[in-house]
């Protein structure tokens, strides 16, 4: 069963209150990354590749002017997935109708970061840091364990696990 907007807002705590939706919260721009090296996925294993900022085209507040092409968008809001839930985050409308996708993965219950997701860009847009880009859902989920992996904690400080 998916979980009401004002249930996720009070797991994530310090969201405005036109982030919260009927059935999830908003997430926000944070800052967008352009891939600059290699990473690999192994069976053992990963490695992601480096990466670099993207210049603002402005800066109150700063914007992104992006070409056609792959980016890393990082939230701008800290996500937790409380115990005996699941997150899954979808990209708001206003992307789809500017020719824009956004692909995230299951965000399993203890997993505490910014997070980021995968901005597939069809046609030039501008996005403004801080714009509500995306919807996280909370439903409640039987599981073993919590998240514990390398990206805990990510997006928090400079550096993470």
């Amino acid at each position: 069963m998916f979980r009401s907007g004002q249930f996720v807002a009070d797991q994530l705590g310090g969201v405005r209150q036109e982030q919260v939706q009927p059935n999830g919260v908003d997430l926000t721009l944070g800052t967008v990354f352009e891939q600059a090296e290699p990473g690999r996925v192994g069976r053992e294993g990963k490695t992601v590749g480096g990466r670099r900022e993207c210049e603002p085209v402005e800066d109150d507040p700063p914007t992104y002017r992006l070409d056609p092409g792959g980016y890393v968008l990082r939230y701008g809001d800290r996500v937790r997935i409380p115990e005996d839930h699941v997150g899954f985050i979808y990209p708001r409308s206003s992307l789809l109708r500017n020719s824009c996708m956004l692909d995230t993965a299951v965000w399993d219950a203890g997993y505490e970061g910014r997070g980021e997701g995968l901005l597939e860009v069809h046609h030039t847009v501008e996005l403004e840091a801080g714009a509500r880009v995306a919807q996280l859902v909370l439903a409640r989920a039987d599981h073993e364990d919590t998240y514990d992996g390398s990206y805990q904690g990510e997006g928090l400080s400079d550096t993470h696990r």
